[in-house]
């Protein structure tokens, strides 16, 4: 962990069916273009700058509240902005990411990863998160709406796709 960032314990986990193989589900979870429309929670907006989705691969993302007024944003007016770098990519099964959040509030800062698993299930696939170090901020009931949020709309992007 990089200098001023501190090891954070909170661990949150959601999965969700996607009726789409692994292949499918794999192909949204790491195209740029793709990932900006199914990992913003619904009130928000993505621009993706970097997602390169192989292990030591940066990745950074913008994160943008529809209500910028009644959403300061954790690192801008109304944004949210994250950069990390992958720590594991192996299609078509699982995909880990660690962010680092960079805040004035030190209940926003630190450091986050996110563990995708995908599993065969019918003919379809079990998507599951596990994000680790959520930063002490983020209300666990808000990154549950959020998290199921993203699971629906990686399933719904799948299916568009498949």
């Amino acid at each position: 962990m990089g200098a001023g960032l501190r090891a954070m314990g909170r661990t949150d986990r959601a999965d969700h069916r996607a009726a789409a193989p692994p292949g499918a589900v794999w192909a949204a979870l790491t195209d740029p273009a793709r990932v900006a429309r199914w990992l913003p929670p619904e009130e928000m907006t993505a621009r993706v700058h970097d997602w390169e989705a192989r292990p030591g691969g940066r990745l950074r993302v913008t994160l943008a509240y529809g209500d910028a007024a009644a959403n300061p944003g954790k690192t801008g007016q109304g944004t949210d902005e994250v950069e990390g770098r992958f720590l594991d990519a192996e299609a078509p099964s699982r995909l880990a990411w660690t962010t680092r959040f960079d805040s004035d509030d030190p209940a926003f800062a630190g450091e986050m990863t996110m563990v995708w698993s995908l599993s065969p299930e019918g003919s379809g696939t079990r998507i599951a998160v596990e994000a680790r170090g959520v930063p002490e901020g983020i209300a666990p009931e808000d990154h549950a709406r959020g998290l199921s949020e993203s699971l629906r709309q990686l399933a719904e992007e799948a299916v568009r796709r498949a």
